[in-house]
């Protein structure tokens, strides 16, 4: 099943519920929610609170994406607040196996991110183990970025070994996700598309979405 997921870091933050509204109207799945710390990445975006804020606003699944140092310090907070599933950056951490395996104890579903820079290999053990990998299609830390489809190599790697292993996994890209690449990301093996700009930029989700699900219909993994 094709997951689309609204990026918050897009939408209009003087109108918060209206916009996240406006998603689930859409017909969106889950909402993503990047929080940044200012320090693993170069931007401050939000943290537990809003996400607290909101999550009376909505029942849809919170993919809260932890673009910060030292996730498990914060990470029960993060879980009380409302998230839904949890992900990390293998690049945040000194030990990434430790670190899933510490936010799986707290009964919550744990994805693991990696950036533009790291190979793929860096994410093969987790496949059967996180409940979701998440491929970084920009470089983290900013909205708005142009979509690199160099990466899609990495999901394509992913979905790859995942079906050798018999594991059924959710892999999610996100940066500069839009209508126009939605064909090339499930062709690769992507089920999770997060998308900002495209979807709170336009008057028109629904029928961005619609298109979205039209491309992974059309253009399931090629193996």
């Amino acid at each position: 099943m094709l997951y689309i997921a609204p990026s918050l870091l897009a939408a209009d933050f003087s109108d918060l519920k209206g916009e996240i509204a406006r998603m689930e109207d859409a017909g969106a799945n889950y909402l993503h929610l990047d929080v940044m710390d200012g320090h693993f990445v170069p931007n401050i975006s939000f943290g537990a609170g809003v996400i607290e804020g909101i999550r009376r606003c909505t029942n849809m699944i919170f993919d809260v994406h932890l673009m910060i140092s030292e996730p498990l310090r914060y990470v029960d907070s993060f879980v009380k607040a409302g998230a839904d599933i949890v992900t990390f950056h293998y690049e945040a951490v000194n030990n990434p196996m430790a670190t899933l395996k510490a936010i799986k104890e707290r009964e919550i579903p744990c994805g693991i991110a990696i950036s533009p820079r790291t190979p793929v290999e860096a994410a093969l053990p987790f496949v059967g183990l996180a409940d979701m990998i998440l491929v970084m299609t920009v470089e983290p830390g900013f909205g708005g970025q142009t979509f690199m489809p160099e990466c899609l190599d990495k999901v394509r790697a992913l979905r790859r070994h995942a079906i050798k292993m018999g594991v059924n996994l959710n892999i999610e890209v996100d940066g500069g996700i839009n209508a126009d690449n939605a064909a090339y990301c499930t062709e690769a093996g992507a089920n999770v598309l997060a998308a900002g700009s495209a979807l709170f930029k336009t008057k028109r989700p629904r029928s961005v979405m619609a298109a979205m699900r039209e491309a992974g219909r059309e253009h399931p993994f090629i193996g």
